[in-house]
């Protein structure tokens, strides 16, 4: 038993597993600000240019509600919705992701400098200069 455990510890304190967990937990966060900024800012906004209509309550009525039995509805006005919220959520991650890339590619192109010659090296410079002398 404890073998199995000190070989979950190992598995859950590598860095992958612990950055993915940190991504699902920003993710999950991320996802309900932007579920918020469409709910409580577009569709408002899509409503006034569309004539104030809440998508959000767009249905199709395939069978109505009586005094004794609930209807039934299609509703594809929350469907709507939710197609704008992965929207959003998809070019928000394209957006990071490019800007992560084009740091990386910034570093790439930054040249370095080329590293101190060894002593080797400085001590071989030294006999090829002394032969090239010679000759």
């Amino acid at each position: 038993m404890s073998k199995l455990l000190a070989e979950f510890k190992k598995f859950a304190m590598r860095g992958n597993v612990v950055d993915m967990a940190v991504g699902v937990v920003i993710g999950s966060s991320f996802g309900k600000i932007v579920s918020s900024l469409v709910n409580d800012i577009f569709m408002p906004l899509l409503s006034l240019i569309t004539g104030k209509i809440d998508l959000t309550q767009l249905q199709l009525v395939v069978i109505p509600a009586t005094a004794t039995t609930t209807g039934l509805s299609i509703k594809y006005g929350v469907f709507l919705q939710t197609i704008l919220d992965f929207l959003i959520i998809a070019f928000s991650v394209f957006m990071v992701v490019k800007a992560i890339n084009s740091m990386k590619k910034e570093e790439e192109t930054t040249p370095s400098t080329p590293p101190a010659p060894s002593k080797q090296e400085l001590l071989l410079e030294e006999i090829r200069d002394l032969l090239k002398k010679a000759s």
